[in-house]
């Protein structure tokens, strides 16, 4: 299973906002740190903003920010927003005759839909807050100025 550059810059987007300690972030400087495409950003913060997960603010000084504290975005809440879906084998796809002989025998099905609990269960685990806190140097590794970061505490 491999997860989308999508929610890899989900994640990333998510985790500047949370290090931007509550300022509004600015999608220019955020494609800059992450070295993407502002239009490629955009399309990463459209299900973000739909799922309540940031705030967007209009205007000449508008930006954007977490829509609730990183402590409570889990790594599913970002998952399950960015990624189509998790069919692993085609006989997850019920809506699709398959030709495989063993529909409804095997235990393939069973045991993947198993590893997925438990990876869906692992992603709850862990917030966004997790993936910052650790990182002291965080803010100066996106190009946050942290001196206003200061002035404003």
């Amino acid at each position: 299973m491999r997860l989308t550059k999508q929610t890899n810059y989900a994640v990333r987007v998510l985790m500047y906002c949370a290090a931007n300690n509550g300022r509004l972030s600015h999608v220019p400087e955020i494609a800059k740190a992450y070295g993407i495409s502002e239009l490629f950003l955009f399309k990463v913060l459209k299900p973000l903003t739909n799922a309540g997960l940031v705030q967007t603010v209009r205007g000449r000084n508008g930006g954007i920010r977490l829509g609730r504290a990183a402590e409570n975005i889990n790594l599913f809440d970002v998952v399950s927003v960015t990624e189509d879906g998790f069919l692993m084998a085609e006989c997850f796809e019920h809506s699709e005759p398959s030709d495989c002989p063993l529909i409804g025998g095997c235990s393939l099905n069973s045991a993947l839909t198993k590893a997925l609990g438990s990876f869906f269960s692992v992603l709850r685990q862990h917030s966004i807050h997790d993936l910052i806190v650790s990182r002291a140097d965080l803010g100066f590794l996106l190009g946050i100025d942290t001196r206003a970061l200061r002035v404003q505490h």
